[in-house]
């Protein structure tokens, strides 16, 4: 009889030691979870800071001379940046979070709206730039290459800072994208580059690029003289 009760003992002690450990977890975990939303939404409010701010520039550059806007490219600096925030913010929350989807859609409005504005200013001023649109896909399995196309943009852009490169998700669920989808023919073989309003599928190294581009060869060409 008298062991029975030390028994009981052991069984409460080991109730108590387990909930002390599950309750700890919980509050461990929830802490946890507190600080990455704490992050997130300073992210979140970041990066929608930098669209306000962007989408003001641009309704100020309209109005800059020639000079100005060929020789600050404000906006499209300032895009590369975003771009990068929101690669990060994708990260943490992951490619379908529908606050990332908001903020890839607006993002995606400022490209167009850099686009046509260096369309305009290209052809008011007597510049030369050299666009490059690039069309890829986050969806699982929709575009094995895309990720290696993006490397080798990447590289490409430090290598040719003047080169301005627009990219878009594919199945983004925006009209605007839709639309400049439609209007430049683009396949469904992902990854997809435009150059020179010419649309092209599939992987593409630096080498293969550079020669559908060929103002690329001539400023390698200055480089060496």
């Amino acid at each position: 009889m008298q062991g029975r009760p030390s028994q009981w003992i052991k069984y409460i002690l080991a109730f108590v030691i387990t909930a002390f450990i599950f309750a700890t977890a919980i509050i461990a975990n929830n802490f946890f979870n507190a600080k990455r939303i704490e992050q997130i939404r300073s992210i979140e409010e970041g990066i929608s800071i930098d669209i306000l701010s962007l989408d003001t520039q641009f309704e100020l550059l309209q109005e800059q001379s020639c000079q100005s806007i060929s020789e600050n490219p404000i906006l499209s600096r300032e895009l590369d940046t975003l771009a990068r925030k929101l690669s990060f913010a994708e990260a943490q929350l992951g490619a379908d979070n529908e606050e990332v989807l908001r903020l890839k859609r607006h993002y995606s409005l400022l490209e167009i709206k850099d686009l046509l504005l260096m369309q305009k200013v290209s052809e008011k001023c007597g510049l030369e730039p050299v666009f490059l649109l690039y069309f890829y896909s986050n969806e699982k399995g929709a575009c094995m290459d895309c990720k290696r196309q993006g490397y080798v943009l990447t590289e490409l852009a430090k290598q040719y800072p003047s080169l301005r490169i627009y990219s878009f998700d594919y199945n983004l669920d925006l009209s605007a994208v839709e639309t400049l989808i439609s209007l430049k023919n683009i396949p469904e073989e992902l990854p997809a580059l435009v150059i020179h309003d010419k649309a092209y599928g599939g992987f593409k190294k630096i080498e293969e690029i550079k020669e559908l581009i060929p103002e690329l060869k001539a400023l390698d060409e200055q480089v060496e003289d």
